[in-house]
């Protein structure tokens, strides 16, 4: 006899056990509620160490991802002018016990250049003490625009409690622009400047050459016999002329002055600094992103412990009812 024929009958032969046997399994396995519960205890002893490590790692992620080191504000200073500042005046105490501040004259001062046009423009920026300086540098600054022949062309001031600020725009014409610069940077002390200067000679030597050329095209129009179309041609030609005039002579007398523009304010309060914690913040912190760690743990991982229990007692059912249909074959 083979021994697949030797499996077959063995499967077919139902061996039952004698009732003895079953009562004896039966009464063995109501008495082991020791052994069961122990078992349950332990299964629930493994998975409470099995969390205690996945909470751990949660919060020393958390920890990890969000340090609680205190960092202090950095107080940013914007500069007014971003190219061409120069160094601040250094106050000096004399002999008498009283502080002044040395002034000095500023470096825009280029000459302009005689023979061409430009356009001019310079920038200024002024730090005075108080408001009432910063209304009086006002004035004073539009006294010396008017001094030397010079107009205003915008002013805006505005104040607070201790400080106050004054912007103001003027033309100088462009051969007191050396004066003009020396003369308001007596008013504070320098804390920003800039220069720029473009020609525009080309520009208007270009406009004299075009109206150069239709003027000749007009006298040779004009030598022409006149006929509706040649008269149309000629108003054309002369209207060019014209507004090309204008607009040299424009140009020209906006290159007679220069643009100067003044920014006077007061000096802008100190920051308080702020007072750093005490030594044991640190810890408060590090104890505050435990408790965060440990809700996070229970929240990702409850689910998981209350899956696990549910399979176990889902296998645990299973086995139970397995032994019950072994014990109750007869």
């Amino acid at each position: 006899m083979s021994q697949r024929d030797l499996a077959g009958e063995l499967r077919a032969a139902r061996i039952t056990a004698p009732a003895e046997v079953r009562a004896r399994v039966r009464h063995i396995a109501a008495a082991d509620t020791t052994a069961r519960g122990r078992r349950f205890d332990l299964t629930w002893r493994k998975a409470f160490v099995l969390a205690v490590p996945v909470a751990a790692a949660v919060a020393g992620a958390i920890v990890a991802t969000h340090p609680f080191e205190h960092r202090q504000p950095t107080a940013v200073n914007t500069p007014a002018v971003v190219r061409g500042a120069k160094q601040l005046a250094v106050p000096t105490v004399t002999s008498s016990g009283t502080t002044a501040t040395p002034q000095r004259d500023s470096g825009l001062a280029a000459p302009p250049s005689g023979g061409r046009a430009q356009d001019y423009e310079a920038y200024l920026s002024l730090r005075v003490r108080t408001p009432d300086s910063v209304s009086d540098g006002v004035k004073r600054a539009l006294r010396i625009t008017s001094a030397l022949g010079g107009y205003p062309t915008s002013v805006h001031a505005s104040s607070k409690r201790h400080a106050a600020t004054a912007d103001l725009t003027v033309k100088v014409p462009r051969r007191h622009i050396q004066e003009a610069i020396a003369r308001f940077s007596a008013i504070g002390t320098i804390t920003g400047e800039q220069l720029d200067v473009q020609d525009v000679q080309a520009g208007i030597d270009n406009i004299g050459a075009t109206i150069t050329r239709l003027q000749r095209k007009l006298r040779a129009l004009r030598a022409q016999p006149q006929t509706p179309v040649t008269a149309r041609t000629i108003a054309a030609v002369t209207a060019s002329i014209e507004r090309l005039q204008r607009a040299r002579a424009q140009t020209l007398r906006a290159a007679q002055f220069a643009t100067v523009q003044l920014h006077l304010g007061t000096p802008q309060a100190a920051a308080k600094p702020k007072h750093g914690h005490g030594p044991l913040h640190g810890l408060g912190l590090a104890f505050r992103w435990i408790g965060i760690g440990a809700v996070y743990a229970l929240a990702l991982g409850g689910p998981l412990v209350v899956l696990l229990a549910l399979a176990w007692l889902a296998a645990r059912l299973l086995r139970r009812r397995r032994e019950d249909a072994l014990l109750s074959q007869s």
